[in-house]
């Protein structure tokens, strides 16, 4: 049934549902028990179409890159009920992780609750964290040399968890035992629950005051209206066939380098991205699903065109190839522990093809490694601890001005943790957190700049691991931009700093208290022929310290 829609009731209507999103979203950061979800927002929360599983609504403060892979959690789902002949019911939440059907990794959990109107499903409300610790070979589940997901953390399919209301206690102790960290667990999963019913109680609220085929109506509206701006956005781009070629350092086990390349083709309103130049699948931990290339390409084209609503309609107007057990779809039991490095050479072989279409559009490329280091020990009382963060970096020039100094990857509306609150919680403490000098990719508008962390040890002993990227190839420029300075990673032993073999991935670092590690992560690539920069804003970079060259004083007002 067709409703007519008038402007104020699609007002109103529209920022209710982005409501509902965001407070489930601020109700998780507030009550869940990691840092990775309170502090660094690690999750996302939306409303799902009811038989596709496409995204209606999601919350502006979670992971962009869980738009995409949410849709297919949730269809993954739907096809689980009806393949095993399952009737969902009002009060019913499933939980699950896989990754190859729901997207990211196996850290990431979804909940997904059915929201009934007149006894029928109006749509699915769900819920996806990334919890701290879930088994695996490493603590924290970012295990760079893992060769299968088994070595990743513990892998659960589709499970009934809560039945019309009550809690399935043997599921729920089974991801404790499973867990270094069971009562962070447990406390991340109930504040998931209270997400998940919060959001229920106000969907009941909304339609209550609107009547379910005119909210159903202002859904379908907002689906249409993203597809149509999308299109409209690549309709305006000259015809033709972009590319571009990034590299992995390597997969965590072998030494080699892994190309991720795209061939971005615009024909009319059609946009084409083809990813068939890209590595196959490898046997460390950077491969990622379809699923989740997919969202990464979502979230690479929403950067360029931020005015398109987030949802399903952005992917409605573009066609993907990935080959079959490519990098980038890649199959169980295939490790896809360390996809945040992979996502983001993603969007950025998206944002250097885009530029040679656009340069208008672009930007220099972000510093395109999380840096995931977990630490882990016990403390003098016998307790374990695992302390597991990510790290920041500088991001590109853009056509307006230099980039970000020290942000966030662009995967994310993630923070980074406060080193507050990171000594607060583990026996560490932060000797050095600044941002790293000439970092930054010249260009007439530089790189943001990256950071350096210096962390020392206050327990006895510790074990050390990192997951990131990086180390070889700096994030690239665009329009003439150079690209940002590389990755570094150092650790002390026996009283020297020693970088591991394989640049940013190491396994099984021994500390002592006293000992340090050290983080210098990349600047993010420049924007525009460096010759062009203004004599005011090279003064500028020197009086700062955001470079090391000579003092250059400006002769005129540019």
């Amino acid at each position: 049934m067709t409703v007519q829609i008038d402007p104020t009731s699609l007002a109103v209507i529209k920022g209710r549902l982005e409501q509902i999103a965001d407070e489930m979203d601020a109700t998780l950061f507030r009550s869940a028990f990691n840092p990775i979800i309170a502090e660094a927002r690690d999750a996302s929360h939306g409303l799902y179409h009811p038989s596709t599983g496409e995204t209606l609504i999601q919350g502006k403060n979670g992971l962009p890159i869980f738009v995409g892979t949410m849709a297919f959690a949730v269809k993954h789902l739907i096809n689980h009920l009806k393949q095993n002949h399952l009737t969902i019911r009002a009060g019913d939440v499933y939980l699950f992780n896989d990754p190859y059907e729901g997207g990211t990794h196996l850290s990431d959990f979804k909940l997904i609750r059915p929201y009934f109107k007149d006894n029928k499903i109006f749509c699915f409300i769900a819920s996806v964290a990334h919890w701290h610790d879930v088994g695996g070979n490493v603590p924290g589940n970012y295990n760079p040399a893992a060769t299968e997901s088994h070595q990743e953390a513990i892998l659960v399919p589709p499970v009934l968890l809560i039945d019309r209301g009550v809690m399935n206690l043997d599921i729920v102790h089974i991801l404790q035992a499973n867990s270094r960290l069971p009562v962070s667990l447990l406390g991340d999963l109930k504040a998931q629950i209270g997400a998940l019913e919060l959001g229920n109680n106000r969907m009941n609220e909304l339609l209550r005051d609107f009547e379910s085929p005119v909210v159903w109506q202002i859904c379908q509206h907002l689906k249409t209206v993203a597809e149509q701006m999308m299109r409209a956005h690549v309709s305006r781009l000259p015809d033709g066939c972009y590319s571009a070629d990034d590299w992995l350092d390597n997969d965590g086990t072998n030494d080699d380098p892994l190309k991720v390349a795209v061939d971005l083709t615009i024909h009319g309103s059609k946009l084409v991205l083809d990813f068939s130049r890209t590595a196959a699948q490898c046997s460390g931990p950077v491969n990622v699903s379809r699923s989740t290339t997919i969202a990464a390409c979502y979230v690479g084209l929403k950067h360029l065109f931020k005015d398109v609503p987030a949802n399903s309609g952005v992917l409605s107007a573009i066609e993907f190839i990935i080959p079959e057990n490519s990098l980038l779809a890649a199959t169980a039991p295939k490790p896809v522990g360390g996809y945040t490095e992979t996502i983001l050479r993603i969007i950025d072989v998206i944002f250097v093809s885009m530029s040679k279409a656009d340069p208008s559009i672009v930007n220099g490329c972000a510093y395109g490694t999380i840096n995931a280091l977990s630490l882990s020990g016990y403390k003098a009382s016998g307790e374990r601890w695992v302390m597991f963060s990510f790290f920041g970096g500088g991001h590109g020039g853009h056509p307006e001005g230099d980039g970000l100094n020290h942000g966030n990857a662009p995967i994310s509306m993630a923070t980074i943790p406060p080193l507050e609150i990171l000594e607060a919680a583990y026996p560490i403490y932060f000797s050095e957190w600044a941002l790293r000098p000439n970092s930054g990719g010249e260009g007439r508008y530089r790189g943001g700049l990256g950071a350096i962390y210096e962390i020392v040890l206050r327990e006895k002993d510790a074990d050390v691991f990192l997951f990131g990227d990086r180390s070889r190839w700096g994030p690239p420029g665009v329009c003439g931009g150079e690209e940002g300075m590389v990755n570094f990673f150092a650790y002390e032993h026996n009283g020297k700093m020693v970088s591991p073999p394989l640049g940013s991935k190491a396994i099984d670092i021994k500390l002592r208290r006293g000992q340090r590690v050290r983080l210098e992560t990349p600047g993010g690539g420049g924007y525009g022929d460096s010759a062009l920069r203004s004599e005011r804003d090279i003064a500028n970079d020197n009086l700062q310290g955001y470079v090391s060259s000579p003092l250059i004083v400006p002769t005129e007002d540019t």
